[in-house]
């Protein structure tokens, strides 16, 4: 049995490491790790990923929420992620799971398993 593929969109490098270092912990595979929404497009286009874990404030002011839509669209779960305030979502993406910085190993492992459930 495979484990489950997770996409990481998250433009702060140490950050992504961490987070790639807490999924492997927790027994899943990186499907990859992208850093914008050009990147992120690409990759839920292009990949097999089971869950996306997305960073709403990307670099230069970047929203992520085609890459929500994306997901939505490709049947992908996901949850969002933001170090700061969390604008109020689109209206379409408001019930999502949210995982707040500075991530913890616990609250990643809780927000995964909430996102698969």
């Amino acid at each position: 049995m495979s484990s489950k593929r997770i996409l990481i969109i998250e433009d702060e490098p140490l950050i992504a490491m961490m987070l790639e270092d807490f999924i492997e912990t927790l027994g899943y595979e990186i499907c990859e790790t992208v850093d914008t929404v050009e990147n992120a497009l690409a990759a839920v286009a292009n990949s097999s990923c089971d869950i996306a874990i997305v960073d709403v404030n990307l670099r230069h002011g970047e929203a992520s929420w085609p890459v929500a839509d994306a997901l939505h669209e490709a049947g992908i779960p996901f949850l969002l992620a933001s170090g700061g305030q969390l604008e109020e979502p689109p209206e379409r993406h408001s019930g999502r799971i949210y995982l707040s910085k500075p991530y913890t190993l616990d609250a990643v492992e809780t927000a995964i398993n909430a996102a698969f459930a």
